[in-house]
């Protein structure tokens, strides 16, 4: 683990680095949030993002991720799930996460309400799109969106807060990845405009193509590498 000092000349990089994209593409960075990745990581990494200021982390395993909240007095720190939510998993999440990016079928919206009416709580979620068309990564597809939107909406615990999606990994070709965020960012605009109802996030660009991400409309990003490197 990497110590807190080197954690902060990572997130000055990083702020450096989001700072000059913005510039390139007139956006104003506060418009942008970062969410550190703790995963793989001891709850150190938590620590030194809530002493930096943040009060959200990521997380992509459930266990994993309530192993740390068990072991921490971050009582104040709010919990995104950012990996692939399992069914046999989803009573876990009420109370345990603050908002699940990762919602990507009509049998996980049903089985979230369950729980969250058996528990008489509300969860934000993201719907997860695989706008690359990658066959490695999970999401909907495009013309899947409308049934889950619906699904949504008539929910009573469920609050739609965003999009979410993980480009293709082509880093010789970023061109992949920003055609990938242009097409979250499109079909989020026409959902709201459909729907008439704001949509405000969208979670794309992680640490190597965060600059593709801000260039097509990003307001979040999902930091794990550039902010507590790779493990060996």
């Amino acid at each position: 683990m990497i110590s807190e000092e080197e954690f902060k000349e990572n997130l000055k990089r990083l702020f450096g680095r989001i700072e000059k994209a913005c510039e390139c593409e007139n956006r104003n960075p506060d418009d942008i949030s970062i969410l550190p990745v703790t995963k793989n990581w001891p709850i150190e990494a938590v620590q030194y993002s809530r002493n930096a200021g943040f009060n959200r982390v990521g997380e992509n395993r459930v266990q994993e991720a309530i192993e740390k909240q068990n072991n921490s007095i971050l009582l104040d720190m709010n919990w995104d799930l950012i990996g692939h939510l399992q069914s046999n998993k989803v009573r876990w999440i009420p109370g345990n996460f603050a908002r699940v990016q990762t919602v990507d079928s009509i049998k996980l919206i049903k089985k979230l309400e369950k729980i969250l009416n058996h528990e008489n709580k509300k969860l934000g979620i993201f719907l997860q799109v695989n706008t690359g068309k990658d066959p490695a990564k999970a999401g909907i597809f495009e013309n899947q969106c409308e049934e889950l939107v619906d699904a949504v909406l008539n929910s009573n615990f469920l609050n739609l807060e965003g999009f979410m999606t993980i480009a293709p990994y082509a880093p010789d070709e970023p061109s992949i990845a920003r055609l990938a965020f242009s097409r979250l960012r499109n079909l989020r605009d026409r959902i709201s405009e459909n729907y008439h109802i704001e949509i405000p996030e969208l979670s794309m660009g992680m640490s190597e193509d965060l600059r593709e991400a801000i260039a097509e409309g990003s307001t979040m990003i999902r930091v794990g590498s550039a902010l507590f490197g790779t493990r060996d």
